[in-house]
C-alpha cells in the first residue's frame, strides 16, 4: 500500500512539471509563428510612416482652394532699396518764405496797422510812418509831374528836344527817389492825382511784400525809427526748413534732392534735402542737413525738436516680400510658406526680418528663386494648423 502511494504521488509530481513546462514555452511559440501584420509594434511602425509628410510642415492644396484663397506664389528676386539715416533736428522758418518790414530812412512811426501774430496779405498797409526826407520828396514829385505833364501835353514840336527830355528826366528820378525812400507805385499815382498838395506832409506806408504772418513786432507808436530798424518779421508758415543734425562721416551719403521725412509726435511730414552745409555746427560738430517741409496745416513752428530720417544715396539690393506674407510660427519666430515641389505643396520655412517698411518686409534666410506665398499666407497657415502638427521648420 506504502508502495503504491508512493508512485502515484510521482506520477502527479511529473503531471505538474509537464503543465508547467508547458505554459512557459507556449508564449514563445505563439510569437515566433504569429503573422508580423498582426504585431502591435509592427502597425506602430506604419503609421509612423504615413505621417512623416505632416510633422514636417507641409500641406497640400487643391486647385480650388488656391482659386479661392486667392494664393499668389511667385520667386524672390532682389530688389532695390534706399538705406535710411535717422538723425534730430530743429523746424526754423523758411528764408525765402520770410521778409522784414523796415524803413530806408529815418521817421517816426505814426500808426501800426496790424497785431502780433495776425494774418497779412502781400501789399496790406503795416506802418504808417512820417519823415522830413520823405515830405521834401513827395514835394519834387509834385511838381516835376506837373512841369512834365505840361510839356508833354505841349509836344516836341514846340518845347525843344532838351527840355523836353529834362522835364521826364526830372519825373523819373523824382518818383525813384520816393519809390527808395519807402512809397509804392501805387502811393505816388495816388498822390500826384488828388490835386491835393497839402498830402506832402512826409507821411508813407510800409505795407506787407508777402503773404504770411506777422512774427515779429519791435516798435511803439511815437518811436524814431532808423533806417534797416526790423519794424515787423513777416513768413509765410506754410513752407518750413528743418535743420538735420548729422554725423560728418555719414553727410556723404547724402544728395540734394533726396527724400526724408520729418516726424514729430505721432505724425510724419514729407520732406526733401534742399541743402548740404559746408561748415560744421560750432557746438554740436555735426553736418547740417537743410530740409524742406510742407507745413499747410501750421503744426510746425520755429524751434520746435523733431526726428528726420534721410534717403541716403547709395542703394542695396535684398529680398523684400510683402509684410503679410511673413507670419510667426508656432514658436514665435517668423517664417514664409515655400511652395514644394509640386503646384498647391507648402512648407512654412523660418527666415529673419531685418527691416518692415510701407507694407514690405525685408527678409533673409532664403535663396534667390525660392517660390514663396506672397498673397493669401494666413490661409496656409490656417490649414496647416487644422492637420494640428506644429508649423514650424528649421
Amino acid at each position: 500500500m506504502n508502495i503504491l502511494n508512493s508512485r502515484q504521488l510521482a506520477v502527479r509530481v511529473s503531471l505538474v512539471s509537464l503543465t508547467l513546462l508547458v505554459n512557459t514555452v507556449s508564449p514563445v511559440l505563439i510569437a515566433e509563428t504569429s503573422p508580423q501584420e498582426h504585431s502591435p509594434v509592427s502597425g506602430l511602425d506604419v503609421h509612423q510612416d504615413n505621417n512623416d509628410e505632416h510633422q514636417e510642415g507641409v500641406v497640400s492644396l487643391t486647385a480650388e482652394q488656391l482659386k479661392i484663397a486667392g494664393i499668389i506664389v511667385e520667386p524672390l528676386q532682389l530688389q532695390q532699396i534706399h538705406s535710411f539715416i535717422n538723425a534730430p533736428g530743429e523746424a526754423t522758418f523758411n528764408s525765402y518764405k520770410t521778409a522784414v518790414i523796415s524803413p530806408r530812412i529815418s521817421a517816426q512811426l505814426i500808426k501800426q496797422h496790424v497785431v502780433l501774430g495776425e494774418s497779412v496779405r502781400k501789399g496790406q498797409v503795416i506802418v504808417t510812418l512820417s519823415s522830413v526826407d520823405m515830405a521834401e520828396a513827395q514835394a519834387k514829385v509834385i511838381m516835376t509831374y506837373l512841369d512834365w505833364t505840361r510839356i508833354k501835353s505841349l509836344g516836341k514840336k514846340i518845347i525843344a528836344e532838351q527840355r523836353y527830355l529834362e522835364a521826364q528826366i526830372d519825373w523819373e528820378l523824382a518818383k525813384a527817389k520816393a519809390i527808395a525812400y519807402g512809397m509804392t507805385e501805387d502811393q505816388i499815382t495816388s498822390l500826384v492825382k488828388s490835386n491835393n498838395f497839402s498830402r506832402a506832409n512826409g507821411r508813407f506806408d510800409l505795407v506787407a511784400l508777402i503773404d504770411g504772418t506777422i512774427l515779429k513786432e519791435e516798435h511803439l507808436i511815437g518811436q524814431q525809427i532808423e533806417p534797416g530798424q526790423e519794424l515787423n518779421v513777416i513768413t509765410d508758415e506754410s513752407s518750413m526748413w528743418v535743420i538735420a543734425n548729422v554725423a560728418p562721416d555719414i553727410a556723404s551719403e547724402i544728395s540734394v534732392g533726396n527724400k526724408a521725412s520729418v516726424q514729430w509726435g505721432n505724425n510724419s511730414y514729407p520732406a526733401t534735402v534742399s541743402q548740404i552745409y559746408h561748415n560744421l555746427d560750432e557746438v554740436t560738430r555735426t553736418s547740417r542737413i537743410r530740409l524742406d517741409v510742407e507745413n499747410d496745416k501750421d503744426v510746425l513752428h520755429s524751434g520746435l525738436f523733431v526726428d528726420t530720417q534721410i534717403e541716403a544715396s547709395n542703394q542695396t539690393k535684398v529680398l523684400l516680400v510683402p509684410e503679410s506674407a511673413v507670419l510667426r510660427s508656432a514658436d514665435g519666430d517668423w517664417q514664409v510658406f515655400v511652395e514644394q515641389d509640386e503646384v498647391g505643396k507648402f512648407k512654412g520655412v523660418e527666415v529673419k526680418v531685418i527691416d518692415t517698411r510701407n507694407g514690405k518686409a525685408t527678409i533673409e534666410g532664403l535663396e534667390v528663386g525660392t517660390a514663396v506665398v506672397v498673397e493669401g499666407a494666413f490661409f496656409v497657415q490656417s490649414e496647416l494648423a487644422k492637420s494640428g502638427f506644429e508649423i514650424h521648420n528649421h
